[in-house]
């Protein structure tokens, strides 16, 4: 325990952070250090905290993640950065580990380390392989529909949902946001999902804590080669054959199913993608299933801290 690395969650006390801190506490390959409470917003204890640190962990807002950056000047300091600021910055690896055979290396080699977003987790996976099996023309304009739990929303709006002294309490069971097609995923979903065009998004958010689905549906008509359902589901099994946090439900298995629950694989960081649809009707819809705190947050960032830092991938996961 005395030479394991020593692990610094920046903002551990925000909803990211403290799922991180429970899925790292108890661990022995490991040192989780803190900061004094006292001391948060202490720019020079921050600073030796995040020096001091083999690897740093930020669960902050974009710009607070940024000063944080800056405040880095051990040169052997990892970080991984669970905000949007780098998501798409070049000099920054992508975390989705599953995102094609050469990122996990990329990974491991580098010092800095975005961890995705939790809708373009879901929608990347399942575009991704198909854009680099070369089914999906990567030019083709496509639609990503996602519902979440309030959770994804950090705290205010789970205080929408779950306070009800707060000023914009509802007990509306779902509704729909991002009216203005600006989303800020948006970005990231097209560039590691190979794809050139924008992508259309909209998100919705239902009254329960955690868990997701993103959709992407497809006219075969579209694609290249005149593809079948189980040409699709060949490509994304193929893509992922292996993977412990990703799997593909057999095209049997999502032709038994008359509805998915999004509560699904809550506490975990596993994705479960999905072909529904039919070659009659020439349409498929793509679901990708997940815990948005799970895979789409923490659990990522544990499983992409094991890999920079050369543990067991699937410590603490």
């Amino acid at each position: 325990m005395a030479n394991a690395p020593k692990v610094f969650i920046d903002g551990e006390a925000g909803t990211t952070g403290l799922q991180i801190r429970e899925r790292l506490v108890g661990r022995t390959d490991l040192q989780l250090v803190s900061i004094d409470p006292d001391k948060r917003k202490d720019a020079d204890a921050r600073a030796e905290m995040l020096n001091s640190a083999d690897a740093v962990i930020l669960c902050l807002p974009d710009d607070a993640a940024k000063e944080a950056v800056s405040l880095i000047s051990n040169p052997e300091t990892v970080v991984i950065d669970a905000s949007t600021a780098y998501r798409t910055a070049e000099d920054w690896a992508y975390g989705f580990a599953e995102l094609d055979k050469d990122q996990r290396g990329k990974i491991a080699a580098s010092k800095r380390i975005s961890n995705p977003g939790c809708y373009p987790t879901g929608a990347i996976a399942l575009t991704r392989p198909l854009v680099s099996a070369g089914i999906l023309p990567a030019e083709l304009p496509v639609s990503y529909n996602a519902v979440s739990g309030y959770s994804g929303g950090g705290k205010a709006m789970i205080a929408e949902f779950e306070d009800e002294s707060a000023p914009n309490y509802t007990k509306v069971p779902y509704r729909i946001y991002g009216l203005s097609l600006n989303h800020k995923h948006v970005a990231e979903m097209q560039k590691h999902g190979g794809l050139l065009s924008r992508p259309i998004f909209t998100p919705a958010v239902g009254r329960y804590r955690q868990g997701m689905i993103v959709e992407l549906p497809l006219h075969f008509s579209t694609l290249n080669g005149a593809p079948s359902l189980t040409d699709i589901h060949a490509a994304l099994d193929k893509h992922y054959k292996g993977e412990a946090f990703v799997e593909v439900a057999s095209l049997d298995e999502a032709k038994s199913l008359t509805t998915l629950d999004p509560e699904g694989l809550n506490g975990t960081n596993r994705l479960k993608l999905f072909v529904f649809g039919s070659d009659t009707s020439g349409q498929a819809r793509l679901v990708a299933l997940l815990d948005n705190l799970g895979k789409g947050a923490s659990g990522a960032a544990v499983q992409n801290l094991n890999i920079v830092l050369g543990l067991d991938e699937r410590a603490g996961l």
